[in-house]
C-alpha cells in the first residue's frame, strides 16, 4: 500500500512541473476544404494571383492542432506548410504568366486525417514579347554570329526559334526564359534577324509574337582563294598537272607574301583536295603535282580555314582518254566443257595525235588462265570444266586500264535422257510421260516423239522444273513407240530407249460359269456335289475377285488371282445353297466389273431319289397285294355264306295262255339270298357294306305285262347293320 502511494504521489508531482506537456486524447473532424482563386480563373499575363486554401475543423478542447496544407498543380506538389495556428493557406502567384495556368487543388492532413478539395483551373493569357540581341551587326562572309533572344518574366519549357527574313536558321528549348546560339551567314549583303519562342503548359503550347528586327550585313572577305592549274586545257591521261592554292588580297601583286601581318596567323590553314582524297596542306600557299587520270573526275577544292572563317574554291579538269577501257569478248558466245573458245581483248578508241596503236598492250589477268595468245589481244585456248573469271589489262605510257570481268561458264552437255511414267499406265486414260537427264546445263530442250516424230516440247530452265508430258493410248503396244530427245546446245540432241512400262487394260466382258466336277458347265447341281464358281474376265492382272449371293452385303470369297479367272468352290452342296450368284473383279485400273447373275437349283441326290423310287414302288406293290387279298377275301366270304332259294309258282290261267303262244318253257324265279355268317362275331363288327340278295323269277304268262317279258331277274340290296 505504501508503495502504490509513493507512485501514485510522483506521478501527480510529475504532471505539474514547469515546460511539461501532458497530452490528453483529443477529438477533431475535417469538415471541409475549398479553393479558391482570386481574383479569378482568368487573367491577363502580371496580373498577382492568390490561391486561398481554407478547411473547416471541429475540435474539441482550446489547444490548435498541427495542420499540414499542400498545393498541387497538374496533380504534382508545389508548395507545402505546416502550422497549427493558420486555418487558411495563401499561395501566390505574382506577375502570373502563361505557364501558371493550370488545374489546382489543395489538401489538408491533421493527424494522419486527410481531406482535398475541388480542382479548380486557372488560365493566364498573353505572353511578352521577344527580346533578341546580336554581338554584331557586321560580319565577314563565313564569320560566326552570336544571338540572344529572351522571353521576359517567362517560366517553365520554353522553345525558341531564330529566323533570317522567313527562314528558320536555329531552334532550341530550354528551361529558361533565355537562350543563346551561334550560327553563321553564308552570302553577302543584308539581312534580317529576329525571335520567337513557344511555351508549353500541359499537353498545349502557346506561341508569342515576333521579337525586334536586327539587320546584319555581311561583307567578303578582303582577300581571295586562288586555285591555278597548269596545264588549262590539252590534257591527256598520263600528262602531268601542277596545281597550287594561294591567298590573294586584291592587289596588284595576287599573291600574298608570307610575311603579311594581316592574315598570317596560326589560324590560317589551306588544304587542297580532290573529292575525299586530301592532296596537300598549308598556311598560305600549296603546291601539288600528279598524273591526269580519267577514272578521277571529281573537282579540285581550294579551301581557306582562318579561325572560324571558311572560304573555298573549286575547278574541273578535263582530262581527255589517251585510249578507252578495254572490252573483253568471248566467241563463241556459249561453249561447253573441253570446247575450244577465243577471247577478244581490245580498245575500241584510243588518241591518234598522242598515241600509236603498237603502243598499247594486252594481257589476260590471271596469267595462269591456259590461253595462248595468237595476236595482240586475241586469246585462244581449250574451255575448262569449273567456272573461270578473266580481265583484260591495256596498257599504254603507264597507264593501266581494265575490263570488266568475264566470267566464263562452260556448260555441261546434256546427258541421253531417261524416259519413264507417271503412275500407272491405263489404256484410254490420260498418263503422263516424264522425260529427265542426269547431267546437263540449263535451259534443256525436252522433246516427246512418237515414233521419230516430234509430237510437243518442255524448256526446263530452273532446276526445279520437270518435263512432263500428257498422252493417251489405245492398245497396249502402243507404249513402246514413244521416245523422248534432249537438247541444249546447236549439236544434235540425245535420244532416248523407248518407253517400256506395264500396261494395265482396264477389266470387261465378266462371266460367272457354276458347275460341278461332272458336269463343269451345268448350273444343276444335285446335294453332295462339289460346286465350281468360276469368274473369268478380260483385262491385265493381277486381279481381285469376289464372289457375291443374292441377299448378301457382304462377299462370299476374295481372292487375288496372277490370271484372268478364279473360282470359288463349294464343297459337299445342300438345298441351303440354292439361290443367285454373281462375281466382281476389279485391277490396278480401279474399274470394277459384274457378271450376270447365275441361278443355281441345288437338287436332291441320286440316292434320295432311288430311295423315295423304291419306296414309292414298294408301297405301290403293297397296296396292290392288300387290293388283291382283299378281294380274294370277300369272295372267299361270300362264297362260305351264300344260301340259293328255288321257288317254282303255279302257273295262272292268263298265262298258261300267254306262255302257249310265247314260249313253251315254265317260268322260273330265282332268289339268291345271302346271308351274313354268324360263326365269327368280330368279323361281323369288321365287316362294313351291303348284303346283296339276288332273286330271279320267273312269272306265269298268264300277266299281260309279263307276256312282253321272257323272264326278270330281281334284286334286293338287304342293309346287314
Amino acid at each position: 500500500m505504501a508503495v502504490f502511494l509513493l507512485l501514485f504521489s510522483v506521478l501527480l508531482f510529475s504532471c505539474f512541473l514547469p515546460g511539461t506537456v501532458v497530452y490528453a486524447q483529443r477529438s477533431f473532424t475535417i469538415r471541409d476544404i475549398t479553393l479558391s482563386i482570386e481574383p479569378g480563373p482568368d487573367v491577363q499575363r502580371d496580373i498577382n494571383v492568390t490561391l486561398r486554401c481554407r478547411a473547416i475543423v471541429s475540435v474539441s478542447g482550446q489547444e490548435a492542432l498541427s495542420r499540414e496544407y499542400t498545393v498541387y498543380k497538374d496533380s504534382r506538389p508545389i508548395y507545402t506548410k505546416a502550422s497549427s495556428t493558420l486555418e487558411e493557406l495563401l499561395y501566390p502567384l505574382p506577375h502570373a504568366r502563361v505557364s501558371n495556368s493550370g488545374r489546382y487543388k489543395c489538401a489538408i492532413n491533421i493527424q494522419g486525417q486527410q481531406m482535398i478539395s475541388r480542382v479548380q483551373k486557372l488560365t493566364v493569357t498573353g505572353l511578352s514579347k521577344p527580346l533578341l540581341h546580336l554581338n554584331k551587326s557586321v560580319v565577314m562572309k563565313g564569320e560566326e554570329l552570336t544571338a540572344t533572344c529572351t522571353a521576359p518574366n517567362e517560366t517553365g519549357s520554353i522553345l525558341f526559334y531564330f529566323y533570317e527574313g522567313t527562314k528558320e536558321i536555329v531552334e532550341e528549348q530550354v528551361n529558361s526564359n533565355q537562350v543563346e546560339v551561334k550560327f553563321r551567314l553564308d552570302s553577302e549583303g543584308i539581312h534580317w534577324i529576329h525571335c520567337s519562342y513557344k511555351v508549353f503548359v500541359g499537353g498545349d503550347s502557346l506561341k508569342s509574337n515576333e521579337s525586334n528586327s536586327i539587320i546584319v550585313s555581311v561583307k567578303e572577305l578582303p582577300f581571295a582563294v586562288v586555285l591555278e592549274i597548269a596545264p588549262q586545257s590539252g590534257i591527256y591521261e598520263g600528262d602531268m598537272v601542277f596545281i597550287s592554292c594561294t591567298i590573294s588580297n586584291g592587289s596588284e601583286d595576287p599573291h600574298l607574301s608570307s610575311e603579311d601581318p594581316h592574315l598570317i596567323s596560326e589560324e590560317t590553314h589551306l588544304y587542297l583536295s580532290q573529292g575525299n582524297k586530301l592532296l596537300s596542306s598549308g598556311h598560305t600557299k600549296v603546291n601539288h603535282s600528279m598524273m591526269a587520270l580519267t577514272n578521277s573526275p571529281e573537282d579540285f577544292e581550294c579551301k581557306l580555314e582562318m579561325g572560324k572563317i571558311k572560304k573555298t574554291t573549286t575547278k574541273t579538269v578535263l582530262v581527255s582518254e589517251l585510249f578507252s577501257t578495254p572490252t573483253l569478248i568471248m566467241s563463241p558466245a556459249e561453249v561447253f566443257q573441253k570446247e575450244y573458245l577465243t577471247l577478244t581483248c581490245k580498245s575500241k578508241s584510243y588518241a591518234s595525235e598522242r598515241l600509236r596503236q603498237e603502243e598499247l598492250s594486252y594481257t589476260l589477268d590471271p596469267l595462269q588462265s591456259l590461253l595462248i595468245p595468237k595476236e595482240d589481244g586475241v586469246f585462244f585456248g581449250r574451255v575448262l570444266q569449273y567456272d573461270f573469271n578473266y580481265t583484260c589489262v591495256a596498257t599504254a605510257r603507264g597507264i593501266v586500264k581494265r575490263s570488266q570481268t568475264l566470267t566464263v561458264r562452260p556448260k555441261v552437255s546434256v546427258s541421253t535422257p531417261k524416259i519413264s511414267a507417271v503412275g500407272l499406265v491405263v489404256i484410254g486414260r490420260p498418263f503422263q510421260i516424264l522425260c529427265q537427264s542426269d547431267t546437263g546445263s540449263l535451259p534443256i530442250n525436252y522433246t516427246l516423239m512418237e515414233d521419230y516424230e516430234p509430237l510437243r516440247s518442255v524448256s526446263v530452265e530452273r532446276s526445279s522444273d520437270q518435263a512432263v508430258f500428257t498422252v493417251t493410248i489405245s492398245r497396249s503396244e502402243q507404249i513402246k513407240r514413244y521416245m523422248c530427245e534432249a537438247k541444249n546446245s546447236r549439236k544434235e540432241g540425245e535420244l532416248s530407249k523407248r518407253l517400256s512400262v506395264a500396261v494395265i487394260e482396264p477389266l470387261t466382258e465378266p462371266t460367272l460359269i457354276a458347275g460341278s466336277a461332272k458336269f463343269p458347265n451345268l448350273p444343276d447341281v444335285s446335294e453332295g456335289d462339289h460346286l465350281y464358281l468360276v469368274c473369268s474376265v478380260k483385262g491385265s492382272p493381277p486381279v481381285t475377285f469376289k464372289w457375291y449371293r443374292v441377299g448378301s452385303e457382304l462377299p462370299l470369297h476374295i481372292t487375288t488371282s496372277h490370271d484372268t479367272n478364279a473360282d470359288y468352290q463349294i464343297p459337299a452342296l445342300s438345298k441351303d445353297h440354292s439361290g443367285t450368284y454373281y462375281c466382281e473383279a476389279v485391277n490396278h485400273a480401279n474399274n470394277v466389273v459384274r457378271s450376270d447373275p447365275v441361278v443355281i437349283e441345288v437338287r436332291l441326290a441320286l440316292w434320295k431319289k432311288s430311295v423315295i423310287g423304291g419306296v414309292c414302288l414298294v408301297a405301290l406293290v403293297v397296296l396292290v397285294v392288300l387290293l388283291v387279298l382283299r378281294f380274294r377275301s370277300k369272295r372267299a366270304r361270300v362264297d362260305r355264306g351264300e344260301v340259293s332259294v328255288w321257288t317254282k309258282r303255279p302257273p295262272d290261267a292268263d298265262d298258261e295262255k300267254s306262255s302257249s303262244v310265247a314260249s313253251s318253257e315254265p317260268d322260273v324265279e330265282y332268289t339268291e339270298v345271302v346271308h351274313p355268317p354268324t360263326a365269327d362275331p368280330a368279323r361281323a363288327l369288321l365287316r362294313k357294306g351291303t348284303d346283296t340278295v339276288y332273286s330271279e323269277l320267273q312269272n306265269a304268262p298268264h300277266g299281260a305285262a309279263d307276256s312282253l317279258d321272257q323272264g326278270s331277274v330281281e334284286y334286293a340290296e338287304l342293309n346287314s347293320d
